[in-house]
């Protein structure tokens, strides 16, 4: 491989539920134009993320980075946390 380190995508989104240990799972939203109304409308995803150290609570709003594949599901990893929640 060349110097270059590829590219990783980063996503923030909102904790919704703990999944278990070491994984939770947030909600992403992201507004996209809808291709026949030309009306901005939402568009929502749920990933896992992988959190080591069971830092985030519900309602916590994270940053997580790409990383290998973890499990089936899981390709995130917890990069920072933005804001905690109520919980």
């Amino acid at each position: 491989m060349s110097e270059q380190q590829k590219f990783k995508r980063i996503i923030q989104g909102k904790v919704v539920k703990k999944s278990g240990n070491k994984s939770i799972s947030i909600l992403v939203e992201r507004k996209v134009v809808h291709p026949k109304y030309r009306k901005i409308v939402k568009r929502f995803k749920k990933y896992i993320i992988h959190d080591e150290n069971n830092s985030c609570k519900i309602g916590d709003v994270i940053e997580a980075i790409e990383c290998k594949p973890i499990s089936k599901n899981k390709s995130f990893t917890l990069n920072k946390t933005i804001s905690t929640g109520v919980e």
